[in-house]
């Protein structure tokens, strides 16, 4: 600010943003946020603003899961409190997106379309959030970004369930499996089983909800997970 550093300014305010929401201080957060928005509008900086909108969006986004897991219910059943700010987390990462694809930047693209995925999520708009993380998957793909991939996979197979269409779950539950197996991340291969293992539960297949129980138990008790 004594120099008249405005885009100097405006980075820094983002960075109290982000540094506050960690801290859980989330209406403070959106203040410094905001700040990072309004300076790069007025500087025309594209980059800055993008980034400022996304920044917003975490903001709202972990405000909302902070509240909602004060209730630990299923998605979809948020008061209103909580519904409006991950609205609110929605509508951010909806402008960050159109402005990204203005810039083209595909990676800042599956950014934002994992998160819109996991806002309608947690919403409760299940068929929305199964459009976002198609396209986020489509972008991880072509980045050849297996963590990102895996993520995706798993995000709709977690949706589904909820749409009752198990048989779709389990195959992307099965590519999470597979995913976690190249990527040597054994706590999200037991997590893979254990969905897998619920899944067929519903399903009604107990031999095979039995063997992914197993695995799961198996890999929990190697990495000595109470």
């Amino acid at each position: 600010r004594t120099i008249g550093d405005r885009i100097g300014e405006a980075k820094a305010s983002g960075n109290l943003g982000n540094t506050l929401k960690i801290l859980g201080q989330f209406d403070e957060a959106v203040v410094c946020c905001q700040r990072h928005l309004d300076i790069s509008q007025e500087q025309g900086d594209k980059v800055g603003e993008a980034r400022a909108l996304y920044n917003i969006g975490n903001v709202y986004h972990a405000k909302g899961k902070h509240l909602s897991w004060n209730m630990a219910q299923d998605p979809g059943y948020l008061t209103q409190e909580v519904k409006e700010t991950l609205q609110k987390a929605s509508e951010y990462y909806e402008r960050n997106l159109s402005l990204v694809k203005e810039l083209g930047d595909r990676a800042a693209q599956g950014r934002a379309y994992g998160n819109l995925g996991n806002t309608q999520y947690l919403l409760g708009n299940f068929s929305e959030a199964i459009a976002f993380h198609k396209e986020r998957l489509a972008i991880a793909k072509e980045f050849g970004d297996k963590a990102a991939e895996r993520r995706a996979y798993s995000n709709l197979g977690n949706a589904h369930i909820f749409l009752g269409r198990f048989d779709i779950s389990a195959e992307y539950y099965k590519k999470t499996l597979q995913l976690s197996r190249q990527l040597k991340d054994q706590a999200v291969e037991a997590q893979a089983c254990y969905s897998l293992g619920n899944t067929y539960t519903l399903l009604q297949d107990y031999e095979r909800a039995i063997e992914y129980h197993l695995k799961h138990l198996v890999i929990a008790q190697e990495l000595g997970d109470r």
